[in-house]
């Protein structure tokens, strides 16, 4: 073989060796808090009500700790911005148009927290402890849980040609904030703890508060085919 034919056969085996290394792709770059980059400002309003719901929850756990008054109306305050959270951020959707599917599931999940364990968690701590009571606010946030859930796989049937969901199939979860303002009023009248409206009952050694129907009554409208309500 000539000297010419040895050169275009060594730059053939040269091109072929590195020809993988052209085609390898580059290692891409991790970003830290990358999902976080891709939220919507609706969506991180969002977590805002589900933040809200958790420092709730921990407002009356401390309650529990050091009764001090201060510490429910901060959970009951708590909750009320989640619920200016809940409003704003539906409001901001509609007007960016960012709907997604992962907005609708993060609000569900935000809503768990903030309108279904906190207002359990904050009758729990305002006396509603027995037994039977206990299975009424678990019931209760169940339902809560069973609402929210109906609603994401049935809101494509329920809207229009806009998407605009008409109506709720029962009673939305936020309304669980009546039973925390009728909780205010009772503080505020001092009628918590063993002192609750039409008090204590005891079945067979379980204790329990009529007043905990509230909940049930609540959370069985939320489950409710039945009740259709107008979604503003």
């Amino acid at each position: 073989m000539d000297s010419l034919g040895a050169g275009m056969l060594a730059s053939t085996q040269t091109q072929q060796k590195a020809a993988p290394m052209a085609t390898r792709p580059a290692k891409q770059k991790r970003v830290h808090f990358s999902m976080l980059r891709n939220y919507h400002p609706a969506d991180l309003i969002t977590l805002g009500n589900g933040a809200a719901g958790t420092a709730a929850i921990f407002a009356i756990m401390s309650y529990l700790i050091a009764p001090e008054i201060w510490r429910v109306y901060l959970s009951m305050g708590l909750l009320l911005v989640a619920l200016l959270f809940d409003i704003a951020d539906g409001k901001i959707a509609r007007r960016r148009a960012e709907h997604s599917p992962f907005g609708q599931e993060l609000d569900s999940l935000a809503d768990v927290v903030s309108f279904g364990v906190a207002p359990a968690t904050l009758a729990f701590g305002l006396g509603m402890r027995g037994i039977i009571d206990g299975v009424i606010l678990v019931y209760f946030v169940a339902c809560g849980i069973s609402r929210l859930a109906r609603y994401n796989v049935t809101a494509g049937d329920l809207s229009d040609a806009a998407g605009k969901v008409k109506y709720f199939e029962g009673t939305p979860i936020p309304s669980s904030l009546i039973l925390v303002a009728i909780l205010a009023l009772c503080e505020y009248m001092g009628r918590v703890g063993d002192n609750l409206p039409f008090g204590m009952i005891d079945i067979a050694g379980a204790n329990w508060h009529p007043f905990s129907l509230l909940f049930f009554v609540n959370g069985s409208a939320m489950i409710s085919k039945t009740l259709h309500i107008p979604k503003l």
